[in-house]
């Protein structure tokens, strides 16, 4: 039976758990947005609840409404309370914990701990980072492909490299198709608040459509959702992101960048239940099938046999290294 854990100043924010004693303990702690974002955190769960359903039990989680709570879910799961025993693995999802999860870390050396999207060098810490932009470069390509007007638009979430690294993908792999399309961009905002918007996701997407796209992928969490009702408002196309968002629109959305982090925490649970995690970096790209573009009965209509032909001849090529795409985040 799930149950709120009564822990001082995180039970508002919705820290849960089983009140059934487990050897067994995972966590994980969702970034702003919301679990049910439909994109990032929502892969995020998807690959917990596998978890559940194949090996029973459950896992505590948390859900990160403001910046203060980062430090305390983490040091609470970590520490356990009441009923509730120490998690075994607590995994952070999103850049934003990076720096809090170098000290804890350090606060807790016995648990172990996995952060998506960002590297920590600790012993007792996996970090899983992913090749973005080459899955970007393939739904690039398929923006360039579909558009008639040969003007494609971006909508950012915060305006950090990570984001960049998605643009600069797509950027590229719509240049490949056509070299004189254009691209235009637009970034949310500054704050993590960029990530849970869809009305000003909404109002860029129009903005962009206004000036002659025809096609908009959006890499904005929470606030993507606005850019694809946008779209399909518009009669235009839209491209989702982290999940495979094709079905909330079919026939508008033109496909999604898949990214696996469902795979990423049910592999790291797994793996801490099995006792082959390891600590380092873990990196996923289109070879490791950590990314890629969705193709289903929702969008079969709008990505064309030729279209697809293209997209699986570029990846492989991708994957035998003849086509480089640039990662603006390395160093």
């Amino acid at each position: 039976m799930i149950r709120k854990l009564a822990l001082a100043g995180l039970m508002a924010a919705g820290l849960g758990f089983s009140a059934q004693a487990q050897t067994f303990t995972p966590a994980v702690i969702f970034d702003m947005g919301g679990k049910f974002d439909k994109s990032f955190n929502e892969a995020a769960y998807n690959g917990a609840e596998r978890f559940k359903k194949e090996f029973g039990g459950t896992y505590a989680e948390f859900e990160v409404t403001n910046e203060a709570q980062r430090t305390q879910a983490m040091q609470r799961l970590a520490r356990g309370a009441g009923a509730t025993p120490p998690a075994s693995i607590v995994i952070c999802i999103g850049f934003a914990f990076g720096s809090t999860l170098e000290q804890v870390a350090k606060e807790f050396p016995r648990t172990k701990f996995v952060i998506v999207d960002s590297v920590v060098d600790a012993p007792n810490v996996s970090s899983v980072v992913f090749r973005e932009h080459e899955g970007s470069f393939l739904v690039g390509m398929a923006a360039a492909m579909a558009s008639k007007t040969a003007k494609v638009g971006f909508v950012g979430g915060m305006d950090i490299p990570l984001i960049r690294k998605f643009h600069k993908g797509y950027e590229e792999g719509a240049q490949h198709v056509n070299k004189s399309v254009q691209v235009f961009m637009n970034m949310t905002g500054t704050t993590p608040a960029a990530w849970n918007d869809p009305t000003k996701g909404g109002e860029l997407a129009r903005s962009q459509f206004e000036r002659g796209a025809d096609v908009i992928y959006a890499a904005a969490g929470a606030t993507g959702l606005g850019v694809l009702q946008a779209a399909k408002d518009s009669g235009k196309l839209s491209i989702g992101v982290d999940s495979n968002q094709n079905h909330l629109h079919p026939g508008s959305v033109l496909t999604s960048m898949v990214k696996r982090v469902d795979v990423a925490v049910y592999n790291a649970m797994k793996s801490a239940k099995d006792g082959s995690w390891k600590a380092g970096v873990q990196s996923l790209g289109l070879k490791e099938d950590g990314v890629g573009y969705a193709l289903d009965a929702n969008n079969e209509k709008l990505i064309t046999a030729d279209m697809k032909a293209k997209l699986d001849a570029a990846k492989a090529d991708i994957i035998a290294g003849k086509i480089k795409v640039t990662d603006v985040t390395a160093k």
